[in-house]
């Protein structure tokens, strides 16, 4: 069943697909970083149920100038499994299409989206083969990073600085 579901996933990432997209208005809080909370496969070509996917975490980062990076990884019993992209997306509607370059070239992977403001909860649906399979993520916008507060020098005032 795993070889299954890593064979499934790695037909979802590697799918070519062609399709021209544009980009629309910023959406409230929907560029951000995100992190992973599930992964299900579902896999046309057999009775099983859809795979809910363990160990599934990382991160995926959707900017407003259309740059993604995406760092997911799968930790399965025979070790964990790391997927990096790092491309282009475009939004059209409910449709979300992923370009990047990897080792045998250019790819795309189109699906959908559905995007929660008040929650930040984020579900993206790739499309996979044969037409029918899909990769559904859940994700949930990352906390911001704390950022330190300033402290006052330890310099006494008046006195200068040894160099």
């Amino acid at each position: 069943m795993l070889n299954r579901c890593y064979g499934s996933f790695v037909l979802l990432t590697c799918f070519h697909f062609a399709a021209h997209a544009q980009t629309p208005g910023p959406l409230p809080g929907f560029y951000t970083s995100y992190q992973y909370t599930a992964y299900t496969v579902y896999d046309t070509t057999s009775p099983d149920e859809p795979t809910q996917v363990r160990g599934v975490g990382g991160t995926l980062t959707l900017r407003p100038d259309g740059t993604y990076e995406k760092h997911l990884s799968i930790v399965a019993p025979s070790g964990p499994h790391y997927f990096n992209q790092a491309g282009r997306f475009t939004l059209t509607s409910d449709s979300i299409r992923f370009t990047f370059t990897d080792l045998k070239g250019t790819d795309v992977q189109r699906g959908t989206f559905k995007f929660d403001p008040a929650s930040k909860h984020l579900t993206i649906t790739i499309l996979g083969y044969p037409t029918g399979n899909k990769g559904v993520y859940e994700l949930v916008a990352a906390a911001p990073k704390a950022r330190p507060v300033p402290t006052a020098s330890s310099a006494k005032p008046g006195k200068k600085r040894r160099r």
